[in-house]
C-alpha cells in the first residue's frame, strides 16, 4: 500500500524499511507491517490501531502518545522505544 504521509509517499507493506522516517501523526491503522524496520522512526501521535507489527523492529522509535490498541506486537522489538502515554490496550 502506498500512502502519502507528511507530504511524502511511502510503501507501507510487510518488511518495509521505514527506519528513521517521520511518520508523526500518521494513520497506519490496520497496516500490514510484519517484519518491517521502524528503527528510530518518529511515530509521535500516530495511529497503529490493529496494525500487524509481528516481528517488526521498533528499536528507539518515538511512540509518544501513539495508539497501538489491538495491534499485533508478537515478536516485535521495542528496545529503547519511547512509549510514554502510548495506548496499548489489547495489543
Amino acid at each position: 500500500m502506498r500512502k502519502k504521509i507528511n507530504g511524502k509517499i511511502y510503501n507501507i507493506r510487510p518488511g518495509a524499511n521505514l527506519s528513521g522516517t517521520n511518520l508523526r501523526g500518521a494513520d497506519l491503522s490496520n497496516a500490514s507491517l510484519a517484519g518491517a524496520s521502524l528503527r528510530g522512526a518518529d511515530l509521535y501521535g500516530a495511529s497503529l490501531r490493529g496494525a500487524d507489527l509481528y516481528g517488526a523492529s521498533l528499536n528507539g522509535a518515538d511512540l509518544y502518545g501513539a495508539s497501538l490498541a489491538g495491534a499485533s506486537l508478537n515478536g516485535a522489538n521495542l528496545y529503547e522505544a519511547r512509549l510514554y502515554e502510548a495506548h496499548l490496550y489489547g495489543a
